[in-house]
C-alpha cells in the first residue's frame, strides 16, 4: 500500500494516541500509525520533499485537523493529547472534519486541495519545512555552531565542537547535568542530511564514542530508517539519542531560536463582572 493521504490519517492517528494512553510525541505517534497500517521500511521512508518523508508530512497536516476540530491539542514542547472529546471519539468522518476545518479556513489554495482530496501541502508550506530549508542553507561549520547553540540553550555546559575528519564522525562534546548532582558526558555528531540516515551511520558512531562518553547524540536535518531507531537502543551497546528534522525544528520552536513567536490577542468581555455594580 502506499502512504494514505492526510484525511485517511484521522482515525489511524486517533487509535495510535488511545493506545499511547492518550497522549504521544511526534515520534511515538508516527511509529505507532506506521505499526498500524503495517507500512514497509520503503513507504516510511519515502520523501515527500526536501527533508521530510511523506508519512511525517501527512501525519502533522492531520494532527493540525484534529486538533482545530477539536479532538486534540498540543503542548510547546510537542506532546500532543486528546482532549476530552477526543477521549471519547475513536473514529471520525473525513469529510465532516474537513468540511468544519474548511469553514474555519476560508483559505482557497487549502480549500482547494482538500476538495481534491489531495493533501492540502501543493501551495501551502508548514513552518517546519520553511525552517528546516533556511538550516540546509548552513555550510557543515554553521550547522555544527548551531547544533551548539541549541545544546547549550538546553542545558549543556562545556559544548566543544571539534569536527576534526578522521574521528569517526564525531563533531563535539558536552556534559549534560541531571540535578545538579549528577553529569553525563555526550559525544554529539551533526548530519545534514537529505532523506533517511541508515544504520550504517549509527554503527560507524557508536564505534569512534565508545569508551569516550556516557551516552551519543546523533542531530540531524533528514529521518531516520527504521533500521537506525532499532541499532540506535540496542541492548548491549552504548545508547545514542537520535534527533531528527521534525525534532530539530520542534526544538528550535521551544527555544525560540530563529523563530518568532507571534500571539494573537482575544478580548472577551466578562459580563458577570459588570453584577457588581
Amino acid at each position: 500500500m502506499s502512504v494514505p493521504t492526510y484525511d485517511d490519517l484521522f482515525n489511524p492517528v486517533l487509535e495510535a494516541l488511545h493506545n499511547l494512553g492518550g497522549s504521544g510525541s511526534n515520534y511515538e505517534i508516527d511509529e505507532r500509525v506506521s505499526k498500524i497500517l503495517n507500512l514497509t521500511e520503503d513507504e516510511i521512508n519515502e520523501i515527500h520533499r526536501g527533508n521530510r518523508t511523506k508519512l511525517s508530512y501527512r501525519l502533522a497536516w492531520s494532527r493540525n485537523y484534529l486538533k482545530r476540530f477539536g479532538l486534540l491539542e498540543n503542548s510547546s514542547r510537542g506532546i500532543w493529547a486528546l482532549t476530552i472529546k477526543g477521549k471519547e471519539t475513536n473514529k471520525v468522518d473525513k469529510k465532516e472534519v474537513n468540511k468544519m476545518v474548511k469553514s474555519l479556513d476560508q483559505v482557497e489554495s487549502i480549500e482547494s486541495e482538500v476538495n481534491e482530496g489531495k493533501d492540502p501541502d501543493s501551495s501551502t508550506k508548514l513552518w517546519q519545512e520553511e525552517l528546516l530549508e533556511n538550516i540546509m542553507t548552513l555550510t557543515p561549520e554553521a550547522f555544527e555552531r548551531l547544533c551548539q547553540r541549541i545544546l547549550r540553550e538546553s542545558g549543556f555546559v562545556q559544548v566543544e565542537v571539534t569536527g576534526r575528519s578522521g574521528d569517526g564522525g564525531i563533531d563535539g562534546r558536552g556534559i549534560i547535568k541531571m540535578g545538579g548532582l549528577l553529569s553525563f558526558h555526550i559525544i554529539f555528531q551533526c548530519k545534514r542530511y537529505t532523506g533517511s540516515v541508515p544504520s550504517k551511520e549509527i554503527r560507524d558512531f557508536r564505534g569512534a564514542m565508545v569508551g569516550r562518553a556516557d551516552k551519543g547524540l546523533f542531530i540531524t536535518t533528514g529521518t531516520f530508517t527504521r533500521d537506525s531507531k532499532i541499532e540506535a537502543s540496542r541492548d548491549g551497546a552504548p545508547p545514542i539519542d537520535l534527533i531528527d528534522g521534525d525534532d530539530l525544528v520542534e526544538k528550535m520552536k521551544e527555544l525560540e531560536l530563529g523563530v518568532n513567536i507571534k500571539m494573537q490577542e482575544a478580548i472577551e468581555i466578562d459580563k458577570n463582572w459588570f453584577k457588581s455594580f
